[in-house]
């Protein structure tokens, strides 16, 4: 089963703006890509749409190989509990970030591209949490982020 993307997401794996990827597929350059309606079905090969190379300039600057790993964030409700009862310069950072088997801690983050948020109360991660986000974008920490703390 080929999976099919619209053009914002098509666009964040391929790391250029959806105006560009919209002007590739007005000129035919993406592969299997069709309009339905007013919006543009992308299909992905190997978990990432292709293009065709150009006839003039110069090379193209998109994403080839695999977009960056799976990213899942959860917030800590236990740290949350624990902090009501800490001074603000004690309290833990929250908000949980797992990628590519390290794990990352803040209070605030930024998730620059698409992303789901995930409810499975009967196969939680191994953390425990049953509600996530997950994102193949990059997700910024606003005030910095700390290793994960036992």
């Amino acid at each position: 089963m080929s999976k099919h993307v619209g053009t914002t997401e098509a666009a964040s794996l391929l790391g250029i703006s959806s105006r560009r990827l919209r002007q590739l597929l007005e000129k035919g350059r993406v592969r299997g890509a069709y309009k339905s309606g007013k919006f543009w079905i992308i299909p992905l090969f190997n978990d990432l749409p292709q293009i065709t190379k150009g006839t003039r300039g110069p090379k193209g600057k998109w994403r080839t190989t695999r977009p960056p790993a799976l990213a899942k964030i959860n917030v800590n409700r236990n740290r949350i509990g624990s902090n009501n009862h800490k001074s603000p310069e004690d309290r833990l950072p929250v908000i949980s970030v797992k990628r590519s088997g390290n794990n990352l801690y803040g209070n605030q983050i930024e998730i620059i591209g698409p992303c789901r948020i995930v409810y499975q109360p009967d196969n939680p991660l191994d953390c425990g949490a049953r509600l996530w986000i997950e994102t193949f974008s990059d997700v910024h920490f606003i005030g910095g982020s700390f290793p994960a703390t036992s």
